[in-house]
């Protein structure tokens, strides 16, 4: 039996309203997020296994300097790069994760690799560094991942002694609330052979702690998939989705209590403290959703028909 294959990705929540943001930079980001889908979504149509083509897509959010992960990711306090990010497949239930590198161009590729080249889920810091070098990828400079958009935001947030959303110009001394500090980018997939996956993958937060690990690299919180259930990417106040356990917990209510994808995620986002963020998911039957509580949440999805691409609600 062939499915119908599901694409869905997301670029981070956490916006207030459209004034927030410059219109042009909705309309680019609109645009990208819809390629993205096509190209991905292609790749589904054309039988690639679903791990494949999530791993694809956060390439594809990671190469592109609007969205918080890989190359324009937001500066932490010492003016550097910090990458998290994971990755689950729902054929194998593995999964793989990498916290705090700072010399990797696509992080969710290396995260893969620790998941299919290692026994182990997670690898911090200097280690990841020394795995990727021996899977045979290059390490760059992390010059190389900053933007003068992230600097000139990061001068904004050490002024102000703020940390800062990754998608706004906040003006200086803009107070924020803690659950307003969000970005993320994140795929999921259903392919035609019927199984799940999904990937995650972030800078963190502007002005940051050198050492916070957010829900992005957290299996169970940022990403968890079950090929009996569902494929889930998170985006949000990372610290309220690891103290939730998001992601595990939609798929247990549907496993467990017998709801709908759609309630279940609705059910957890409600639980959690107003605006913390969103996410994206999709089911074993290809139901899928693209909740949030937030203002805003960049994403776009394809399960057929022409791609889609939004960011407010």
């Amino acid at each position: 039996m062939t499915n119908k294959p599901v694409l869905l990705i997301h670029g981070g929540a956490g916006l207030s309203s459209p004034k927030n943001l410059p219109q042009e930079r909705q309309e680019e980001a609109i645009s990208v997020l819809k390629k993205i889908v096509k190209d991905c979504y292609e790749m589904l149509r054309n039988k690639s296994p679903a791990l494949d083509v999530v791993e694809a897509a956060v390439n594809m959010l990671e190469d592109c300097p609007l969205f918080n992960a890989g190359y324009g990711s937001v500066i932490a306090s010492d003016g550097k790069c910090y990458a998290d990010a994971s990755i689950m497949d729902g054929k194998t239930g593995l999964a793989g994760a990498l916290c705090g590198s700072t010399q990797i161009k696509n992080p969710i590729s290396v995260a893969r690799k620790i998941m299919e080249r290692t026994p182990h889920v997670m690898l911090i810091g200097e280690d990841v560094h020394q795995f990727a070098v021996s899977e045979g990828f290059e390490l760059i400079q992390n010059e190389e991942l900053l933007t003068e958009y992230r600097i000139s935001q990061l001068q904004r947030a050490q002024k102000s002694n703020k940390l800062l959303l990754d998608h706004e110009s906040v003006e200086e001394g803009k107070s924020l609330q803690p659950e307003e500090k969000m970005g993320t980018v994140g795929s999921v997939a259903l392919d035609v052979f019927g199984n799940l996956a999904a990937a995650t993958s972030t800078g963190g937060l502007v002005n940051k702690r050198i050492g916070r690990v957010g829900d992005s690299a957290i299996i169970g919180s940022g990403t968890f998939v079950n090929n009996q259930t569902c494929a889930v990417s998170s985006t949000g106040h990372g610290e309220v989705f690891m103290r939730h356990c998001v992601a595990v917990r939609i798929s247990h209510l549907m496993e467990f209590g017998g709801l709908s994808l759609q309630t279940a995620a609705q059910q957890v986002l409600e639980e959690l403290p107003e605006k913390s963020g969103g996410l994206i998911a999709v089911d074993r039957e290809g139901n899928f959703c693209l909740p949030f509580t937030s203002g805003g949440m960049f994403r776009g999805f394809c399960n057929g028909g022409e791609p889609v691409g939004l960011i407010w609600k």
